[in-house]
């Protein structure tokens, strides 16, 4: 029996309905309630869930960091493993720089733990927005002469691609590295752009932005501001999930953007997502523009995330995001490491407007890569307007996962140009691997590298092996460390050589030349739930 008017509801979809909103409401409501909490009583609810956490499956106990961390002063830090085989998994000094870098406030603060700096420009856009963009500094190295822009997807900011714990894992890095003049982009209401001329942060008018902004103003005035400071003709686009979408957007609408652009890369790209796992939720959401308003407001989309995240132990707020993702995605996340999920899930959340998210439902209800539409009827007589996207003539090339529920492939292809559109599938891997999956070097960013014209043969001599000395990506193996394991008293459980460690297990070992052999390494069990 259907529901007259909604009509796609059944009546035994009412409960999980009622639910959703209740959810929404009281998340709200606890917002308000916690801030104004005294920092005493959140400091306790952080130690109190942690204690909880203490006694679930295989979990990683973290230090309380009082002071900054060096995180090459080995001596003065210690270290309480519930589990004390875990330590013959990854080495000391990839834990200390997994603390810092979930500890980090800022991009900058991140980058510089890897010897680079950021330097800060503010883009505004045609509409009075203001961005925030980075630019990659570092040691001196021989330019290439050639400008690299990457844009990140939905709820997220510039500081997605520098979360990994090996520093060449970090695509950012590595094209510094290789002389390309490397810039980061940001949205609009994120963390870095939260400023407007005219309009109040906090002000409906602020946030009342999609797809369509993002195609029409950012993504543009951020190409031209890069491209008069750098003096360069064109530049490489490399967009993640919505960050390809948007771009899509934009060079269909901006014919001039042909000319300015290369070849745009897209990893994990999204035009028409299949829509959401539970099925309930993806009709709910999908029903009305309305019911996701009423939810979220039309202002900024569940800003009380930045609250668990605080107050929350971290393997415990990680484990909420893979239940979360897997309800929503049938993400199961087993390509990502349980101390890089620290890292990286630390800096996935970042602000956007709730119209945005309306619009993506608006995408996937109707399979069809289109604008905003403000009719509320398909009735109305009033059709939206489709993205020309086969008008567009940069060379493209989508780098997806086999197992990605929100990557429909096909539809894609057929939306994009046939000729000037190539595809590479990244086999069991899931939308979040192509970014933080631990084999992220060889499966996403060898094809890159490629498609930028480089020798991956010669990027490995030149950045991971630049004498017959060197180790691998930097401190994986480290043959003359040795692993201290104490208890919170500070005994010591466990003193041993980390190659000796490995060397128990006959089957783990690799040539020294394989540049996969810090794959091995790092075999921490990638599913966190508890």
């Amino acid at each position: 029996m259907t529901i007259p008017v909604v009509g796609r509801l059944r009546l035994s979809d009412w409960p999980f309905i009622f639910v959703s909103f209740t959810l929404a409401w009281f998340e709200f409501i606890v917002s308000i309630i916690t801030t104004f909490l005294p920092t005493t009583l959140i400091d306790f609810c952080t130690f109190l869930t942690k204690q909880i956490y203490r006694f679930t499956t295989n979990p990683i106990t973290l230090i309380t960091k009082t002071k900054k961390i060096d995180i090459n002063d080995e001596e003065n830090i210690k270290y309480s493993y519930i589990k004390s085989e875990l330590t013959n998994r990854f080495t000391k000094k990839n834990y200390d720089l997994m603390i810092e870098l979930l500890n980090s406030e800022n991009i900058d603060q991140m980058v510089s733990l890897f010897g680079y700096e950021i330097e800060t420009r503010i883009v505004k856009t045609e509409d009075d927005y203001l961005l925030t963009i980075h630019r990659i500094r570092g040691k001196d190295r021989p330019s290439n002469g050639k400008v690299v822009y990457l844009h990140h997807g939905l709820l997220m900011c510039s500081e997605i691609w520098v979360t990994m714990i090996d520093k060449y894992q970090n695509l950012p890095f590595i094209l510094y590295d290789l002389g390309y003049d490397v810039w980061l982009g940001n949205n609009r209401g994120n963390k870095y752009s939260q400023k407007h001329l005219h309009y109040d942060l906090n002000s409906i008018k602020y946030w009342d932005f999609s797809i369509d902004e993002f195609a029409l103003f950012d993504i543009p005035n951020t190409i031209d501001y890069i491209l008069k400071e750098t003096g360069n003709q064109k530049l490489t686009y490399i967009g993640f999930s919505q960050g390809s979408a948007q771009a899509f957007a934009s060079v269909s609408v901006n014919s001039d953007l042909t000319d300015k652009i290369d070849q745009l890369i897209a990893i994990s790209p999204a035009t028409t997502p299949h829509g959401l796992y539970s099925k309930v939720l993806d009709i709910l959401l999908k029903s009305s523009p309305n019911v996701v308003f009423l939810l979220f407001s039309r202002r900024v989309l569940m800003p009380s995330c930045l609250l668990w995240e605080r107050i929350m132990y971290p393997p415990l707020y990680d484990s909420m995001i893979d239940i979360s993702n897997y309800l929503l995605f049938n993400w199961k996340s087993k390509n990502i490491t349980k101390l890089q999920k620290l890292s990286s899930y630390a800096h996935l959340y970042s602000t956007t407007s709730v119209k945005c998210v309306v619009h993506w439902f608006q995408v996937m209800s109707s399979k069809n890569f289109q604008m905003y539409h403000d009719s509320n009827s398909s009735f109305s007589g009033l059709n939206p307007i489709s993205y020309p996207l086969k008008n567009i003539k940069v060379p493209i090339h989508l780098i997806y996962g086999t197992t990605d529920s929100l990557v429909d492939i096909e539809v894609m292809k057929n939306q994009l140009p046939k000729n000037t559109t190539t595809t590479y599938p990244v086999h069991n891997h899931e939308h979040l691997d192509n970014l933080w999956g631990d084999d992220v070097y060889e499966a996403v960013f060898k094809p890159v590298l490629n498609l930028l014209g480089e020798d991956v043969d010669r990027v490995y001599a030149r950045l991971f092996r630049q004498n017959e000395n060197t180790r691998l990506i930097e401190n994986i193996i480290r043959s003359d460390e040795t692993i201290v394991v104490e208890d919170e008293d500070g005994e010591i459980l466990s003193n041993q050589s980390y190659l000796k460690a490995v060397n128990k297990n006959p089957e783990d070992q690799l040539p020294a030349s394989s540049v996969n052999e810090y794959e091995r390494q790092q075999t921490i069990g990638g599913n966190i739930f508890v």
